[in-house]
């Protein structure tokens, strides 16, 4: 089916994105995965060709546009490549949103046009080894000591934690305060006490650097605050539905795109002297991946449409989220059975594909946590 989500202009942006991405990711992307991180170059060429700060003022040099279709173009783009290093997505759509609607104005003036030029790199430090999709279990604290914060704690599983300048740091700020004694805070690069550890040894998306954070003592200045004191986790359900749909959008993309080319590789590879294709059963597992992919591309558009026209809740985010993730690990580990021992070999697409894709029903929230929400949704 044509979709009709976009226009000329997104789709414009689409050609954008994929010379982008024949240029400056794609040549290197290997590299980047023996390496464990990408370079600083190629998120300054991102910023010169305009994919960084989609939603930023221009003022700051940013997009100056708040429709979620931009983002969805360069998110589906970038899973179509299998380039999982560079990180736009956490950026642009999960930390984007807390500069642009928290800071204030001298904060955006400070952080905001290095933030669309590449020049400076973010992160947001929630998950901590001991408190993952319960946030309510955050133990890292920041003290009050009048002009500063007094921070202390751990953080880790840290996309771009080794790349980052500046970190929004989720910390409790009153002890007693449960969910509503959180702040957020701006640790940027360089504070005496903040120290980062390993860059984690995963076993998909090698070229992101995903790191562990620590906080000793880090003295954070009041003007690093972001939004108002214990008022982070408001902010954080705000954002969170955005930051699932972003996910949504690529697993989608991804399932499409491994199907695709396991299509082409049934048609090549014979067995039994006939191609693959010709066996009912290989054209079975194909025709229900396929009619899987089209429904949830319908589901996954609409979404997006109504995220476009800030109608999107968090049980539909999380409908989106926890279906497409868990329809892109089925399709993937589908497609690599079907290309049989050549699908075991990393030089194969879609042996890469099945170890980055596994992530994604764990971080912004595990399926489980997805029906969680959904249900209380649903059953009040």
């Amino acid at each position: 089916m044509q979709r009709d989500i976009y226009t000329a202009d997104h789709e414009a942006f689409r050609d954008t994105v994929r010379t982008f991405l024949d240029k400056e990711v794609l040549p290197h992307h290997e590299r980047w995965e023996r390496e464990g991180v990408v370079s600083r170059d190629v998120w300054r060429a991102a910023g010169r060709q305009g994919l960084l700060g989609l939603a930023v003022d221009p003022e700051y040099g940013g997009g100056g546009t708040d429709d979620f279709r931009h983002s969805a173009v360069l998110i589906e783009e970038f899973a179509r490549a299998g380039a999982s290093g560079l990180a736009l997505s956490l950026h642009n759509d999960i930390v984007g949103p807390y500069l642009t609607r928290l800071a204030t104005d001298e904060q955006k003036r400070r952080w905001l046009p290095g933030f669309t030029s590449g020049e400076t790199v973010t992160a947001i430090a929630m998950t901590e080894p001991g408190a993952g999709s319960d946030l309510q279990g955050i133990r890292t604290t920041a003290t009050d000591r009048g002009d500063h914060y007094l921070l202390n704690g751990a953080k880790t599983f840290i996309s771009n934690g080794i790349l980052a300048d500046l970190v929004v740091v989720v910390a409790r700020t009153t002890p007693e305060g449960g969910s509503s004694g959180q702040s957020l805070l701006v640790v940027e690069r360089g504070m005496d006490g903040f120290e980062r550890g390993r860059n984690l040894d995963k076993i998909g998306q090698k070229a992101q650097d995903t790191a562990e954070l620590f906080f000793d003592d880090v003295r954070v200045p009041k003007e690093n605050l972001l939004g108002g004191e214990n008022q982070a986790f408001a902010a954080l359900m705000a954002n969170l539905a955005q930051e699932r749909l972003a996910i949504a959008v690529g697993a989608a993309a991804a399932a499409e795109h491994i199907l695709e080319l396991t299509v082409a590789y049934v048609k090549e590879r014979e067995a039994f002297g006939r191609p693959l294709a010709r066996l009912q059963h290989i054209r079975f597992e194909i025709a229900e991946m396929a009619t899987e992919c089209a429904v949830t591309r319908s589901f996954v558009d609409r979404c997006i449409t109504e995220h476009s026209a800030g109608r999107l809740d968090a049980a539909h985010a999380s409908m989106a989220k926890w279906w497409a993730t868990e329809l892109q690990k089925r399709v993937v580990d589908r497609c690599l059975q079907l290309h049989g021992g050549y699908g075991y070999m990393t030089e194969y697409r879609v042996a890469r594909a099945f170890l980055d894709g596994r992530i994604q029903t764990i971080y912004g929230g595990t399926t489980q946590i997805m029906k969680e929400i959904i249900g209380r949704s649903v059953l009040g």
